[in-house]
C-alpha cells in the first residue's frame, strides 16, 4: 500500500495553480450596465453592437462555436457594417447592448439605420428580480377583530 499523502498536495497545487491562473483571464465584452425589462425572447443574435456610458460603439460577430473579437465603430462605420451584416444573412437578428446611461437618441438613431436596411434588431435588457416586492402601504399585520 501506499500513502496518498503526496496526491492531495499535488491535487491541491494544481488547484491553486488553476485558480490563480483563471483571474488573468479577461473577457472580450464590454461591461455595459443595461436597463431592466420583464419581456424576455428567446433571439439568439449572432451580432452584437454595445453602445458604453462613453457613446462609443463596438461590434461584436459570433458563429455557433465561439464569440468573436471586440471591433471598435465610428458613426460612420456603422451603417456600413449593418449592410454587411444583412448581406450575409437577411434573417439574422442584431442585438443593441445599451448601457443605462446612453440618451434614448442615440439608441433610436441605431435602431433607425438598421430599420432602413431592413435588419431584424432587438434591444438587450436584463431581466427584472423574481422576488416580490410588498407594498409599502400593505398593513403587516392584521388588526384584531373587535368582538
Amino acid at each position: 500500500m501506499f500513502s496518498m499523502a503526496s496526491m492531495t498536495d499535488v491535487i491541491f497545487l494544481l488547484l491553486i495553480f488553476f485558480m490563480v491562473t483563471s483571474t488573468f483571464v479577461f473577457p472580450s465584452a464590454l461591461e455595459v450596465n443595461l436597463p431592466q425589462s420583464s419581456q424576455t425572447t428567446a433571439v439568439k443574435p449572432s451580432t452584437r453592437i454595445y453602445i458604453d456610458k462613453d457613446l462609443k460603439m463596438y461590434a461584436t460577430q459570433s458563429d455557433e462555436n465561439q464569440e468573436g473579437d471586440l471591433m471598435p465603430l465610428e458613426s460612420g462605420q456603422l451603417e456600413p457594417f449593418m449592410r454587411a451584416v444583412h448581406a450575409a444573412n437577411p434573417q439574422d437578428f442584431i442585438a443593441v447592448y445599451a448601457d443605462e446611461s446612453v440618451p434614448y437618441g442615440s439608441i433610436v438613431e441605431v435602431l433607425d439605420k438598421g430599420s432602413k436596411i431592413g435588419l431584424k434588431i432587438v434591444l438587450a435588457t436584463k431581466p427584472v428580480s423574481a422576488e416580490p416586492k410588498a407594498a409599502a402601504t400593505e398593513p403587516t399585520e392584521k388588526p384584531a377583530e373587535e368582538k
